[in-house]
């Protein structure tokens, strides 16, 4: 078990900047756990990409996707503000939501990607026009080009649908994207082949993390590229898809349930968090993560001033930068 130590967090975060001599790194997974990541990773990356999961069906997302044939725009939508500057007006536009009238729980970032989308011919060209409005530091690449949808199996039961998969209080024996004949973005492929580090999670393990990885081509990728692989763990459980699963229960999940290589490192909060039950703490046994090959790297990485237990940027930038740093100094 290794603690992490050294650098400053705030002082980190007040210097973003990306640097040219540091890691291309990528970030694979969805929510607001995928944007606290790529925030972090700009203190100390030459480049960072994202690439987002796109079977989401619930919210503003839910309801643009399937009536316009493009990917679920609302985590795509995340990742982009993650990596523009604060103060810019595009920003602003992008985190705007709507709570009245025909438009009510439509962000207007959502809008814009899928007019954008409709004026470009494809939503591939309307997410490069976006990063180029929002100055971004770095690219935000669906998983797929198409909007698809996330199935599970426990047993007998199965569960269609994010919402539906999100929900549900089991072991889950299998999960998988349709149509089948999806494929992953090359931009995508492209992007995890090219990195020096890959960074799975913090998010919803089935519906963020682990749906992303079951695009077809998503976690061969991983398998093949030479990048560090860094798993950032949960704080806390999830009712439903996570409830009741231990650090080691996560990650034999994600290994088990996409067949990606066992991460280098485990990144773990080891500061105490109130939880209320059934929900609790997520934890590693340093015994058993030994046994998978994995460096448990542990440090206090939540955002105290947090309403909901979440990690904190400038936390997570220090451990991250750290874990590079190792890698890189071994390779010297």
């Amino acid at each position: 078990m290794i603690p992490t130590s050294g650098l400053d967090p705030e002082t980190l975060m007040q210097e973003v900047a990306l640097d040219r001599d540091g890691p291309q790194v990528v970030a694979i997974g969805g929510g607001h756990g995928l944007s606290n990541v790529l925030t972090a990773a700009l203190s100390y990356a030459s480049r960072v990409d994202a690439v987002v999961t796109v079977s989401d069906d619930g919210g503003s997302s839910g309801r643009l996707a399937p009536h316009l044939d493009i990917p679920p725009p609302g985590d795509i939508r995340k990742c982009l503000i993650a990596l523009t500057p604060d103060d810019s007006t595009w920003r602003q536009l992008f985190e705007y939501r709507f709570e009245s009238a025909d438009v009510a729980g439509h962000s207007l970032g959502n809008l814009i990607l899928a007019g954008l989308s409709d004026i470009e011919g494809s939503f591939e060209l309307a997410l490069v026009r976006a990063e180029r409005l929002l100055g971004t530091s770095g690219s935000v690449i669906p998983a797929s080009q198409q909007h698809l949808v996330l199935i599970a199996e426990s047993g007998t039961d199965v569960m269609t649908g994010q919402v539906n998969v999100a929900a549900f209080r089991g072991r889950i024996d299998s999960i998988y994207v349709s149509p089948p004949t999806a494929a992953a973005a090359p931009r995508a492929v492209q992007a995890i082949e090219s990195a020096d580090q890959i960074i799975l999670g913090p998010g919803s393990l089935m519906t963020s993390t682990i749906a992303a990885m079951r695009v077809p081509g998503i976690t061969e990728a991983v398998n093949r590229s030479n990048a560090q692989l860094v798993y950032v763990a949960n704080l806390i459980t999830q009712d439903g898809e996570t409830l009741g699963m231990d650090g080691i229960d996560h990650l034999d999940a994600l290994l088990r349930l996409t067949g990606v290589r066992p991460p280098g490192a485990i990144l773990a909060n080891d500061t105490a968090i109130g939880t209320t039950p059934p929900l609790q703490s997520v934890q590693f046994d340093p015994d058993i993560t030994a046994t998978y090959g994995a460096d448990l790297v542990t440090s206090d990485v939540v955002d105290a001033g947090a309403d909901w237990p979440s990690h904190d940027q400038g936390k997570l930038a220090v451990a991250l930068h750290e874990i590079a740093d190792s890698r890189f100094r071994s390779e010297r």
